[in-house]
């Protein structure tokens, strides 16, 4: 196991044990899909070396291969927020795959980044007002907003911290049946009830903003800093 990957664990675990609670991992314990982010400059393909094989597609405008602090990750760079036009190869997208999807499943996505911006969509899975509900990672402010939303209704927490003071962090939003929480550097921030039901839309998995927008009409809300790994869990 790299350090990161055991930092991750321990950083998800310690958060578990800080809370008086099972470790964090309990509630999402098979691994859906894990990226790395550690391919070289210049790379196109964004390996899944998770048991489902889940690639993506690395937008041109992504630097790969970026050696930072001892990490080897994605730059995603900053762009002037809500101002045309759209960028579409700013970010990363996987395919539609129901594996991607909660459904009604217990479901968990930690990822490390850091940034020194007040804005971004980290990665999602869906928009507002699709069919079959989304799911979303976001950091205005600098503080990580978890959002949920199914066929029960539509739940968001937002951390208490900030983390856009260029450091790494690992961050982990998680939901299961009645609750949403969200977890920074293996510490629970905070959890919120409520039931969120089915989630399972047909859209691709965005990491570093919208799929679908223009600038004009839909805001892109494109993500500017590092990310180097993502993982994805579900129960």
């Amino acid at each position: 196991m790299s350090a990161l990957r055991t930092a991750l664990v321990l950083a998800a675990t310690g958060a578990a044990l800080a809370a008086g609670l099972a470790p964090a991992h309990a509630d999402a314990s098979t691994a859906v899909a894990i990226w790395e982010l550690n391919e070289p400059a210049g790379s196109a393909v964004m390996t899944d070396t998770g048991p489902n094989h889940l690639n993506g597609v690395v937008g041109s405008e992504v630097v790969t291969g970026l050696n930072s602090d001892g990490a080897t990750g994605y730059d995603f760079a900053w762009l002037k927020p809500n101002t045309p036009p759209a960028h579409p190869a700013h970010g990363v997208t996987v395919a539609e795959n129901d594996l991607l999807d909660p459904g009604t499943r217990d479901y968990a996505v930690t990822l490390r980044m850091r940034t020194t911006s007040n804005f971004g969509n980290v990665i999602q899975k869906g928009q507002g007002g699709v069919d079959g509900g989304r799911w979303k990672i976001e950091a205005p402010k600098g503080q990580i907003i978890c959002t949920f939303q199914g066929s029960a209704g539509y739940v968001d927490i937002r951390s208490t911290l900030t983390i856009n003071d260029g450091k790494w962090h690992v961050v982990r939003c998680a939901r299961t049946a009645k609750t949403v929480t969200v977890t920074i550097d293996g510490v629970l921030n905070g959890t919120k009830k409520g039931a969120t039901g089915t989630i399972n839309n047909t859209w691709p998995l965005a990491i570093g903003g919208k799929v679908s927008c223009d600038q004009i009409k839909v805001t892109c809300d494109y993500f500017p800093g590092e990310i180097d790994r993502v993982q994805i869990d579900a129960s």
